[in-house]
């Protein structure tokens, strides 16, 4: 059985790739920062027959990062990052930095030796396409860009450095995206997609090494 992590497991599109994990045969150690938000994803997967284990882990919390405790390890899924707009307070921009870019670094890094111990290790960032450079597209606060861009600098530099070792780092930067809404030609980017695409590279075989996944921007609404 494949063991996979989830960050920000507690709802969205964290939520959605715990369960979809799940409904493939992986025992998913969801993680959130609350029990409470991170056992309501775990009792989805029980009733539907998967198997999943709830977690506290709060990213902006190095204490919390070295109090959570996994045994084993095969993939882990880097997708709890705070999103951020509008006029926030120092405490919310420090927050979204601290979890989106230390708190990654901090748990990637506390995790390595299990992921070198697996026969079949992936990484996978949910960045953003806040992450590129040039990209101005998005409504987020300057503070998430910044996170993002870090987020993106360490993956580039882990993809080179890990490859030789067969682990291999999935990055994707997906523009401003719905939880729910048609998936067609001209409507947003879903989430169900995004979790699609985190599917299809983690599942291919291992001589097949997806660095990362670029999405077409929607087009500018009048």
């Amino acid at each position: 059985m494949t063991h996979v992590l989830v960050t920000g497991a507690g709802r969205d599109t964290g939520r959605r790739l715990a369960c979809a994990f799940a409904a493939r045969g992986a025992h998913v150690l969801a993680t959130a920062r609350t029990l409470a938000a991170a056992q309501e994803t775990v009792d989805l997967i029980h009733a539907a027959g998967g198997s999943a284990t709830p977690a506290v882990l709060d990213l902006a919390d190095p204490d919390s990062i070295e109090r959570l405790r996994v045994d084993r390890l095969d993939v882990l899924v880097n997708s709890g990052a705070r999103y951020l707009a509008g006029a926030p307070t120092p405490a919310d921009v420090v927050d979204t930095i601290a979890g989106g870019a230390t708190g990654t670094v901090l748990l990637t890094e506390r995790l390595l030796p299990l992921l070198r111990a697996s026969t079949r290790p992936d990484i996978v960032n949910l960045i953003s396409a806040a992450g590129q450079t040039g990209h101005h597209r998005s409504d987020a606060h300057p503070a998430f860009y910044a996170a993002k861009h870090a987020q993106a600098g360490y993956a580039e530099i882990l993809s080179e450095r890990l490859r030789p070792e067969g682990i291999r780092v999935i990055s994707l930067f997906p523009p401003d995206f719905v939880q729910d809404g048609p998936r067609e030609t001209g409507a947003d980017l879903t989430a169900q997609s995004v979790v699609d695409c985190v599917l299809f590279a983690v599942g291919q075989p291992r001589d097949c090494f997806i660095r990362a996944f670029y999405f077409e921007q929607p087009a500018p609404r009048p």
